[in-house]
């Protein structure tokens, strides 16, 4: 957190002795990711291209961690890591940079680090990435990690990517322990697109797919037609709409909401999607209104395409506030599109850093 923007704690008030130390607890495998910015046009085969920037950071999982503990989320991260100089570094960048809980993850001798480069150009992206499977985390506890529990830590949410025929045994003992489960969905490569195959989803608190993702697994032609659909099965369903924002209902109480996106510049939407998910936990653990923590997580995702890189691109909340103060003194501004974000003002100080902010790229580090 910058020293110009105090630490700001979404949940100050909702704590009691009795919760959970970790608020968010999640697991997966983490990427050195490196990226290529500044490049004019897609690479030419047969020809060499030169960047104008590069930045390198943790990637993978590592941009839901980043990300939650960066709105201020205490945040716990399984996972297993290489033990060559890039897993070093993306241990270090976690832990000692964004302040994640670790104490559950492990370094494998012998496992080198999955890394994937990214170039981006035109607003897209293109990756290459290598890696094996990571190895299983360790149940009993050795001299080289500690042991994975069985059971996951207490938490007030655990946030997991449901994969078709794929279980997770930690997700229902997670819920059982009263952890709000958010599940979020890639592209099911094996073209079936059936709900029934996603282990998981009975325990999940919300499922936040984009739009072709569910409307392909509900059979409809309409995103909004497919939350209502997929409200049948979670208690919230939240779709997410591009360019055009995000639609969720609430299957409690049939409430439905619908959010307009930030119109910005985008540069690389590496890690938005894990960002905006990042943003809906926060709103959901804070207790905010259905259309607030849409917005709320349409805000920190549209900040996060402003920027390149995954990690490197998740907004705290300096860019949030300075943001906010920006759009506040800004002439011609919409009446009713600065309501819409008027919760803020409650949450953030009154000073903040002019907009736009220049964040440090980090890289792997020179020699001390």
């Amino acid at each position: 957190m910058s020293a110009d923007v105090p630490d700001i704690d979404p949940l100050d008030g909702l704590r009691a002795p009795q919760d959970p130390d970790c608020d968010v607890f999640l697991t997966g495998t983490v990427f050195l990711d490196i990226v290529f910015t500044g490049l004019d046009t897609a690479p030419v085969r047969g020809t060499e291209s030169w960047a104008r920037g590069m930045g390198s950071s943790p990637g993978g999982v590592a941009n839901m961690a980043t990300a939650l503990s960066r709105l201020g989320l205490h945040t716990s991260l399984a996972a297993a890591f290489g033990d060559d100089h890039y897993g070093e570094y993306c241990w270090d960048a976690l832990e000692q940079g964004e302040g994640i809980d670790l104490s559950r993850s492990h370094t494998v001798r012998g496992w080198h680090s999955p890394v994937t480069v990214s170039m981006a150009y035109e607003g897209e992206r293109t990756m290459v990435s290598h890696g094996h499977e990571a190895p299983a985390l360790p149940t009993t506890a050795s001299p080289e990690a500690p042991a994975f529990p069985r059971c996951p830590p207490r938490a007030r949410a655990a946030v997991t990517s449901l994969v078709p025929g794929r279980s997770e045994p930690w997700v229902a003992e997670a819920a059982r322990q009263g952890a709000l489960i958010f599940g979020d969905v890639g592209w099911d490569d094996t073209g079936r697109w059936d709900l029934d195959a996603l282990s998981g989803l009975e325990h999940c608190h919300a499922f936040l797919p984009n739009a072709e993702e569910a409307m392909r697994y509900t059979r409809t032609g309409c995103p909004r037609a497919a939350a209502h659909a997929l409200a049948e099965r979670v208690p919230l369903a939240v779709v997410t709409l591009g360019s055009e924002g995000a639609y969720a209902v609430d299957a409690a109480t049939g409430t439905a909401a619908e959010v307009p996106a930030i119109e910005v510049e985008a540069l690389d939407p590496t890690g938005a999607g894990d960002v905006f998910v990042a943003g809906f936990v926060t709103g959901t653990l804070a207790g905010w209104p259905l259309a607030d923590r849409l917005a709320f997580a349409g805000l920190t995702a549209a900040l996060s395409v402003q920027e390149f890189g995954g990690s490197l691109s998740a907004p705290g909340w300096a860019e949030i506030a300075a943001w906010w103060q920006q759009v506040r003194t800004c002439a011609g501004q919409d009446p009713a599109a600065l309501q819409r974000y008027a919760f803020l003002q409650d949450l953030l100080p009154a000073a903040a850093r002019p907009w736009p902010l220049r964040r440090a790229v980090p890289t792997i580090g020179f020699r001390s």
